[in-house]
């Protein structure tokens, strides 16, 4: 077994757990993509067992502290054992359902979503493409699906020296699913929609919207980056007398007004515009339009820290409009996936963009991704979702 020494001094995260281990810690030792390396405190003290990546800035992932446990077929067995066991604890109104969430599971780089009998996997780390063909086997036998698709198509691949890859693993056939969330229908393709296919994380903040939009009476609902437009059905099963959604994705819209009508509601009552979302909304005031509630769900503008400050200025502006946009006593649900912006540091944001606005607003709710996506104690960078709902004064 290859070792690997850390610094002096840099083996603290791991002693908490922590998976992660960056390439300024190592003093010395390396070993080949994927391979299973001890890592040792610079006293030669045992820390962790972890897949090494030699093309990554975190150069080791731990698979585990315990140094008696050995990483084989047995233990990848217990692994997801214990992450399907989590799920079937969980209330989850969908067939749709995150079943491995990576570091939150104890599998480093492996995030598996299911679509009722189709698995929909990424391999994103050297150490889970090393166990790929093992861990198809122990998916498809574990959860009982049919079939798995692989979405290792993002660009985590080529931070750890992997290509981008794609296509069935096990079966074959049509990539088109539908899945039922909550009380509605809702269709994707693995192939080729956004993640695995869809966006599971959302799927508790949908229902919430819905709620409120029935609670408040809020008629005239604007969904930013709407997607595929599971929020723009959520806000119609609410009550919602009209609804507009947009995004600069025409599939995707064309998507959301066949899920508007196979969820019986009148496609009069949705209008999908394609456009850029920002322009949009400064269109919109120059026109005097007005909203009762207002969803802001875009994509990743800061995926490390690095581009924390570019992105609070783009999450600074977005909000500000939707807040000159939204009445008095409008609902604002506005979210964040970037992983270099934290809750708090979000909160900040948004309070920056209501003082610019003009406006103040009482904190409904702190939202997050659905359970099925867990944050653990030892490893806070999983929190990748955190949103607001706002209820402008």
């Amino acid at each position: 077994m290859k070792s690997v020494r850390l610094h002096e001094g840099k083996e603290r995260s791991l002693l908490r757990r922590h998976p992660w281990v960056f390439e300024g810690s190592i003093a010395r030792g390396r070993a080949d993509a994927g391979e299973t390396v001890r890592v040792e405190a610079a006293d030669g003290r045992f820390l962790a067992w972890a897949a090494y990546s030699p093309s990554s800035k975190i150069r080791v992932r731990a698979w585990s502290f315990d140094e008696a446990e050995r990483v084989d077929r047995a233990f990848f067995e217990r692994r997801i054992r214990t992450a399907l066991a989590l799920r079937q604890r969980l209330p989850i109104a969908s067939n749709g359902v995150r079943l491995v969430h990576g570091e939150a599971d104890g599998l480093p780089g492996l995030i598996v979503d299911r679509y009722g009998d189709v698995l929909s996997v990424q391999f994103l780390s050297t150490g889970t493409e090393r166990w790929r063909d093992l861990l198809t086997e122990l998916l498809l036998s574990l959860s009982g699906a049919t079939r798995l698709y692989e979405r290792s198509d993002t660009g985590a691949r080529g931070l750890e020296g992997l290509e981008a890859r794609s296509g069935w693993l096990r079966g074959e056939g049509d990539t088109e699913l539908t899945i039922h969330e909550h009380d509605w229908r809702l269709t994707l393709d693995v192939a080729h929609g956004h993640k695995t296919g869809f966006y599971l994380d959302q799927r508790d903040n949908r229902a919430r919207l819905g709620q409120w939009v029935r609670q408040f009476g809020l008629r005239r609902v604007l969904n930013c980056y709407c997607y595929t437009g599971g929020f723009s059905v959520a806000a119609l099963a609410g009550g919602a007398a009209e609804v507009v959604g947009v995004d600069s994705s025409a599939p995707a819209l064309a998507r959301a007004e066949a899920h508007v009508r196979q969820n019986g509601h009148d496609p009069a009552r949705h209008r999908a515009v394609d456009a850029d979302v920002n322009q949009f909304l400064r269109a919109q005031l120059q026109a005097g339009e007005a909203f009762d509630a207002i969803v802001l769900d875009p994509p990743k503008f800061a995926p490390t820290v690095s581009h924390a400050e570019r992105a609070a200025r783009a999450y600074k502006d977005i909000n500000r409009l939707a807040l000159r946009l939204l009445r008095p006593g409008g609902l604002l649900l506005t979210f964040s996936c970037s992983g270099g912006i934290g809750a708090e540091l979000f909160h900040k944001i948004v309070a920056g963009a209501a003082a610019d606005a003009g406006a103040d607003g009482a904190i409904l709710a702190r939202l997050e991704g659905a359970p099925d996506h867990p944050t653990t104690l030892v490893f806070p960078e999983g929190e990748y979702l955190k949103g607001l709902a706002v209820l402008k004064a």
